[in-house]
């Protein structure tokens, strides 16, 4: 049997759409996975204001804090006793990503987070915390 050149054309036509429809069908599968877009970004947007002010309380104060990389534990110290929440995501894999809530040690204000478990590699850090009434926010990378 031999085809014309119409026919291989629909043929040809025929299976490029039907990988359109399967790499359509992939993206949006793939997409709960994906690691950088965030779940809730529209209140993330309408809360702007709030990560600004704390932002800005930071660099205001002078409360940027120190951080260590140690071999079995990253060392955090702010600058006042405060209640925390630490963020550390992972730019490779949304499922690795560890969030962390509590109080820093005192006398030295310090918030420990253990490296065992933490793979190698890059990470972002965000730090937010309530002291003295006020609310900070500290963001960076890290390589581990």
């Amino acid at each position: 049997m031999t085809m014309n050149w119409g026919t291989k054309i629909l043929l040809g036509m025929g299976c490029f759409m039907l990988f359109i429809i399967a790499m359509v069908s992939y993206m949006f599968a793939k997409h709960d996975g994906d690691a950088l877009v965030e779940d809730d970004y529209y209140e993330k947007g309408i809360t702007y204001n709030t990560t600004y002010n704390a932002e800005q309380n930071m660099l205001n104060a002078d409360a940027q804090p120190k951080i260590v990389i140690d071999q079995k534990q990253l060392v955090i110290s702010l600058k006042d006793s405060a209640s925390y929440r630490v963020v550390l995501m992972r730019p490779s894999n949304k499922a690795e990503d560890l969030k962390f809530e509590g109080k820093t040690i005192e006398p030295d204000h310090l918030i420990l987070v253990s490296r065992t478990h933490l793979p190698k590699g890059m990470w972002f850090l965000n730090i937010q915390w309530r002291s003295n009434g006020k609310d900070y926010l500290y963001k960076t990378n890290l390589t581990l």
